[in-house]
């Protein structure tokens, strides 16, 4: 039985890697042209993985497949694009890796599985907690280790975030708020920056001790 893993970025790329060294059957696709319905029924997927994908999945491949996503928040809280920048901005620390069956809304799908997340640290360090997280989800899934549950509790639903908005603009924010906004920004996101005259200062990486917070950043 074949699956299908749909993902582009680095984190998620190791994490089918890994995956890849306990099931041989797991293909992985990186380009969303090649996301059809005619290449599907080549395929014939038991199941389409989505840990990690920028791209709107169309309606067609969502009702003639099972399709799973991994979201990165305790749904149905957080529905929406960039689920960690809004929460970590939002001052939350502890949240979930969500696997559910896609549907046609917005993360409105049935629940399987959820594993506690946290939000501190680094966003590779994020990153890395994803890969582990999802390597357990979705090894459970496969498995067949899973309940399907309606999404219950207090909805929230959040916009993806646009480059513009990485500027920070005020800097009179608290030294908590300035270091959250930094490290949540962290590649491959689009950086946090401010403006200096015609230059911009990109902050890569941010460390709080408490007091003060020390960056490593390039001006352009």
């Amino acid at each position: 039985m074949k699956y299908l893993f749909c993902a582009h970025r680095d984190w998620a790329i190791r994490l089918h890697e890994k995956l890849s060294k306990k099931y041989k059957n797991l293909e992985l696709l990186t380009d969303p042209r090649k996301l059809t319905l005619k290449n599907l029924k080549k395929m014939n997927p038991k199941m389409i993985f989505f840990p990690d994908w920028s791209w709107i999945i169309p309606k067609s491949i969502v009702k003639n497949y099972q399709c799973v996503c991994i979201h990165e928040s305790d749904l149905p809280k957080f529905r929406g694009g960039s689920p960690i920048q809004n929460q970590i901005i939002r001052g939350i620390k502890q949240t979930k890796s969500t696997a559910f069956l896609m549907d046609t809304g917005i993360d409105t799908g049935d629940i399987l599985l959820k594993k506690s997340l946290s939000l501190e640290g680094s966003i590779n360090e994020i990153f890395q907690q994803m890969i582990d997280n999802d390597f357990e989800l979705i090894d459970k899934i496969i498995k067949g280790k899973y309940t399907i549950k309606k999404q219950k509790g207090h909805t929230t639903i959040f916009k993806r975030r646009k480059p513009k908005q990485s500027e920070l603009k005020d800097l009179e924010n608290s030294k908590l708020y300035l270091y959250n906004f930094i490290r949540m920004l962290g590649d491959p996101y689009p950086n946090a920056f401010i403006k200096i005259g015609k230059k911009k200062l990109i902050f890569k990486s941010a460390k709080f001790d408490g007091k003060n917070i020390s960056f490593n950043g390039v001006i352009e």
